[in-house]
């Protein structure tokens, strides 16, 4: 699917039907008609515009000429049957002469949220701020979604100690395998916007200049943050293997000392119902006898198990 935005009329936003000079094109998911339709229209490099095709890439930024391609990864949320799950996909963003270009194969609440005039000072005109924009709301993004993760670990947490099911043990796992493609996303993204900031890839201006630091400063929160909850997931799921793990030697050694005390009636029961002479064959309260004898070793091994603490 294209869409494609321009800010060039009034400063207004306006959605086009066709590519115009200043215009904003947004690939969403495209077929192969829509890639060379565009990249002929606009002269892109083939390489930049299937790049974020790729969930495998890796983020980069790359110059040919008068085009940049800055391919950086952005959080989404995938719904599944009872709960959610966090992951990373490639976008690219390509700076062409007189046009930008994104390319993305999910919908993201980050590029929504700019043809719905939710980010002020948005003009696709200026390529630079733009492209700057779109990674300060990346990393503003990626804050947003490990608060989320935070919470959800606080409430799956909450769920293991009245309950020690498997539903709640496999949350915990989705929700440390998004904390690690986070970190590993974030990372990348900031080994790009430090060689934006190094080098004169792209043309800026002052005010560029300090969007560009909030850049680095919002990732760089978001790298540490991610840190810190990683690793309280990981000790509260290393806490709740130990405690699931001692719940079971408790629940075995109850099972053990109830056996050890059941298997006394049945030992000397064994014994007095073979068919050979044994002692109180013949005494007419023979039967009680043993009752009694059965009832007292019984209550002795309770005793001595309760004792040792195996109840």
């Amino acid at each position: 699917m294209i869409k494609i935005f321009s800010t060039a009329e009034k400063n207004t936003l306006k959605e086009l039907s066709n590519i115009e000079p200043g215009a904003w094109v947004h690939l969403l998911d495209p077929t192969e008609e829509e890639l060379i339709s565009v990249r002929d229209t606009l002269g892109i490099e083939d390489e930049f515009i299937r790049a974020a095709l790729d969930e495998e890439e890796a983020v980069r930024i790359d110059v040919e000429e008068e085009q940049v391609l800055v391919l950086v990864d952005i959080p989404v949320v995938r719904p599944e049957q009872t709960s959610f799950s966090y992951a990373t996909i490639p976008l690219g963003i390509i700076i062409a002469p007189d046009n930008i270009i994104t390319v993305c194969l999910e919908e993201t609440a980050i590029l929504e949220d700019f043809w719905n005039k939710a980010v002020r000072g948005f003009d696709t005109c200026k390529k630079t701020r733009f492209l700057l924009q779109i990674l300060y709301k990346t990393s503003s993004k990626y804050l947003q979604y490990l608060r989320q993760i935070d919470k959800a670990q606080t409430q799956v947490e909450n769920a293991l100690h009245k309950s020690m099911r498997n539903r709640e043990l496999i949350q915990m796992l989705k929700l440390e395998k998004s904390l690690v493609y986070f970190s590993t996303s974030l990372k990348g993204n900031e080994a790009v916007l430090e060689k934006m900031l190094k080098f004169n890839i792209i043309k800026k201006y002052p005010d560029d200049m300090d969007l560009l630091e909030d850049v680095i400063i919002e990732n760089k929160q978001a790298i540490e943050m991610g840190n810190i909850y990683r690793d309280i997931l990981s000790g509260t799921m290393d806490a709740f293997a130990s405690v699931i793990s001692n719940n079971l030697n408790i629940v075995m050694k109850f099972l053990t000392s109830v056996t050890i005390v059941l298997s006394i009636p049945t030992l000397i029961a064994s014994l007095w119902g073979m068919n050979v002479p044994v002692p109180f064959e013949t005494h007419p309260q023979g039967f009680w006898i043993i009752l009694v004898a059965i009832i007292g070793a019984s209550v002795a091994a309770f005793w001595f198990l309760w004792r040792k603490k195996m109840f």
